[in-house]
């Protein structure tokens, strides 16, 4: 099993890398730790986990797309707590957004501005293709659905309204805006500040995704792997 593990590691990191290259990998990489991380927004990135009260606590962990997962999983956990017994707002799910996931974080507008569908590989729900649009941002009446359950809400938005709390890791911004950069010939440090200011409402920068998931497990999340 650890070997099977291990493989499946090596091929995550592979295909991340794919993305653009290795060579354009590495030279933003190695520049978003030059002379220490870069601070956007991340400051208050501590006290943001102190909204973590609920009776029931739960952070996933979203390193890679992975279809309606991501999203459907933490509606799946409210419905099935309040089913239980315990109301949304007794609940606290916590969303981390990291590696290849971080588009999602991201309006729609940069998704058509810098093809992240196409670098990313994440294809549009309806079309198929290469997705030019957030969909899961203020997605459609019946634009998701899950067998059995039928229409589901599992906008970000509509996750944000029943509490879900997002948050996206910088040093992934950082590195795949400046890789995007590069391929593009672009400024890094322009395309980086594009994203930032294009980051949906409500989604908190972390250090670090791997920060953040460490932060929710000290703040009493359980893990569940959604990537």
């Amino acid at each position: 099993m650890e070997q099977n593990q291990r493989r499946n590691f090596l091929k995550h990191v592979a295909t991340g890398a794919a993305v653009f290259g290795t060579g354009l990998i590495a030279s933003p990489f190695q520049s978003a730790f030059a002379g220490g991380l870069t601070d956007t927004g991340t400051a208050d990135a501590e006290e943001w986990f102190n909204k973590i009260t609920g009776k029931h606590r739960i952070v996933f962990d979203v390193p890679q797309p992975n279809s309606v997962f991501p999203f459907a999983w933490p509606r799946v956990f409210l419905l099935t707590n309040q089913k239980t017994g315990t109301a949304e707002k007794d609940c606290s799910v916590v969303v981390i957004l990291r590696h290849t996931a971080i588009p999602y974080a991201l309006h729609s507008a940069m998704w058509e501005k810098y093809k992240l569908g196409e670098t990313f590989k994440i294809d549009d729900p309806k079309t198929k293709n290469p997705s030019v649009r957030n969909a899961f941002w203020q997605p459609a009446p019946g634009d998701f659905k899950l067998p059995a359950l039928g229409n589901v809400p599992i906008g970000i938005n509509e996750l944000q309204a029943s509490g879900v709390m997002f948050g996206v890791c910088d040093v992934a911004l950082t590195v795949y805006s400046g890789a995007v950069a590069e391929a593009m010939k672009l400024e890094a440090a322009d395309v980086k500040k594009d994203w930032v200011a294009n980051l949906l409402p409500g989604i908190q920068p972390m250090p670090s995704g791997i920060w953040a998931i460490g932060r929710a497990q000290e703040h009493g999340c359980s893990y569940v792997f959604a990537g």
